[in-house]
């Protein structure tokens, strides 16, 4: 998390004392880019061992937990992602009504 200009590690990482370089690339400019996110199809194996195989990974993750304050910070960018999808909505609405008066 970054908090006022400073990096907060959610756990300690072993560095060596000193100076420490770090890179930083906003998520916002992640999720805007181009290029292909995930596994392509072409890699998945829908093969019974495949299948299988996927299974046996899916059940082996952790559940996620939050903190309070995860989730109250998830509930508020939800909340404002309601508010700009409503906000989208209506507008294209009244567009479209437009058309029919």
């Amino acid at each position: 998390m970054i908090d006022n200009r400073h990096v907060e590690l959610d756990e300690p990482l072993p560095l060596s004392a000193g100076k420490v370089r770090v890179a930083v690339q906003e998520l916002t400019s992640v999720l805007t880019s181009n290029a292909p996110a995930g596994i392509g199809d072409e890699d998945w194996s829908d093969t019974p061992e495949g299948i299988e195989a996927w299974i046996r990974w899916y059940d082996s993750l952790e559940p996620v937990e939050f903190t309070a304050a995860e989730r109250a910070a998830w509930q508020t960018a939800r909340n404002e992602d309601k508010q700009t999808e409503l906000a989208w909505w209506n507008e294209r609405s009244d567009r479209l009504e437009e058309h029919f008066r």
